[in-house]
């Protein structure tokens, strides 16, 4: 059967998918010269171009986006009639984030424990090696791609600096394609097959608030005296309940997550959350985390501890991050919250909001030839019922995709389920799951190009 072909090439595959994650890892691409030389980026896209070529792309090349970055796009016509799917990934990885807690080399692919360790090993290289596994199998198997394939990988993508989300619309027909899969996510635990169906939306704030034209001594003047500092404590302890749940007026925060049950206990383990501290909220975990709005204190402008004095302060300053669900535009969040904070200013205190970001939720394909397809390779290849979950962060990419391609069907998926440690250091993936994704995609694409119009 295929299906059994596909499973057996992509298994025999792995030892070549372990050399290729060990070039790509030993490239220290991260996409800011201040830490990093270009060049390394400029070596990681030319590995990509060279290996996608050589697993039967054609045109395979780099492009400069306006942020300085540069994709790398190719494409293989399918046979006629066929629907395109454009392949998602990027090659640019976080920097160690605190060498002294690796355990292993940050830029050298190192097996322990049945996981291979390495700066970017999961996020986003694995994908890419999963990538080529799934269309090197094809080529085996079946001498070809049964649908046409396009690729585009991004060299920028953690530095948020936008340059793919400017490239795509300027270049429109040579991405465009029948279902998108944006391979930068991952399964909820190992060997759980998992789509990411949302995206939550975020917008933040900065809120100043000033009293005094100077600080006084709190001896002289406190009591009477507007404290800017208790009055900050007020005001940010109005974006939660007694329960810890958000309550921005405006905003609803009773919705319930209907995919995969994220249990208590594993929460605690994977957000490291000390022994006797409460959880927040009254939902359940993925309730909290992908349906209801999410207020977060980012950080506050006051004096240390050590170092301060008898004085009353002259103002304090705060940024407020909020994380919105599928269901609430960005804007919409954000005049919500600045008008919240605006009406519960203590004292008559002179409040300034500056606005700083925004960004709107997005929701991933549910229905259509695209999702069932793929639906069908990943339960295909785990040999277990499909689940979906939502993430935190936002792939402000997808809301990009979705406008300029609202025809196409959208999907995220990938290697990256929580033990990989992905922007922590340590980070590493299991070689299971490369196996079971670059399956499940190489199913996927058979299935779509006979069930797609």
């Amino acid at each position: 059967m295929p299906a059994d072909e596909l499973r057996e090439a992509v298994k025999a595959l792995m030892g070549q998918a372990k050399d290729d994650l060990a070039e790509l890892v030993s490239f220290q691409s991260v996409a800011d010269p201040k830490q990093f030389p270009a060049e390394e980026c400029e070596k990681a896209a030319q590995w990509v171009v060279d290996a996608f070529a050589a697993a039967g792309l054609q045109d395979v090349r780099m492009s400069m986006t306006p942020d300085g970055s540069n994709c790398v796009h190719g494409h293989a016509p399918g046979p006629e009639g066929t629907p395109t799917v454009l392949l998602y990934c990027h090659y640019d990885v976080q920097p160690p984030l605190g060498e002294d807690a690796w355990t292993v080399p940050v830029f050298e692919l190192t097996e322990r424990d049945g996981r291979w360790y390495g700066r970017g090993s999961a996020d986003c290289k694995g994908n890419i090696v999963m990538h080529l596994t799934a269309l090197r199998a094809l080529e085996q198997v079946n001498g070809g791609f049964p649908c046409s394939i396009k690729l585009i990988c991004e060299g920028s993508e953690e530095q948020g600096t936008g340059g793919l989300e400017a490239f795509v619309p300027e270049n429109v027909e040579l991405l465009r394609a029948d279902t998108i899969l944006v391979v930068d996510t991952g399964n909820f635990a190992v060997g759980v097959p998992t789509l990411t169906t949302t995206l939550r939306g975020m917008t933040s704030v900065d809120v100043k608030l000033e009293a005094l034209s100077s600080p006084m001594h709190s001896g002289m003047f406190g009591g009477p005296a507007p404290d800017p500092v208790v009055a900050m404590i007020q005001l940010l302890g109005s974006l939660h309940d007694e329960h810890g749940n958000t309550t921005i007026d405006g905003l609803d925060n009773d919705q319930s997550w209907t995919g995969v049950d994220y249990s208590s206990e594993q929460f605690r383990s994977d957000a490291n959350v000390l022994d006797g501290a409460e959880l927040m909220g009254d939902g359940s975990v993925a309730d909290m985390l992908w349906a209801r709005p999410s207020a977060t204190v980012l950080g506050i402008d006051v004096p240390h501890v050590i170092g301060s004095s008898a004085a009353i302060q002259a103002s304090a300053a705060a940024r407020v991050s909020l994380r919105i669900p599928n269901g609430v535009g960005g804007q919409e969040a954000q005049d919500a919250l600045v008008e919240h904070l605006q009406t519960r200013v203590p004292w008559g205190l002179d409040c300034t909001i500056e606005r700083v970001a925004v960004g709107d939720p997005f929701q991933g394909s549910l229905s259509g030839p695209g999702y069932e397809s793929l639906k069908a390779g990943m339960e295909e290849a785990y040999g277990r019922e499909l689940t979906t979950e939502g993430q935190g962060g936002s792939i402000p990419l997808c809301n990009v995709f979705a406008e300029t391609y609202p025809d196409a069907e959208i999907m995220l998926m990938g290697v990256e389920e929580p033990k990989c440690l992905i922007h922590a250091p340590n980070e590493s993936v299991d070689p299971s799951e490369i196996e079971h994704i670059a399956l499940a995609e190489a199913l996927f694409l058979e299935h779509y190009a006979k069930a797609a119009p």
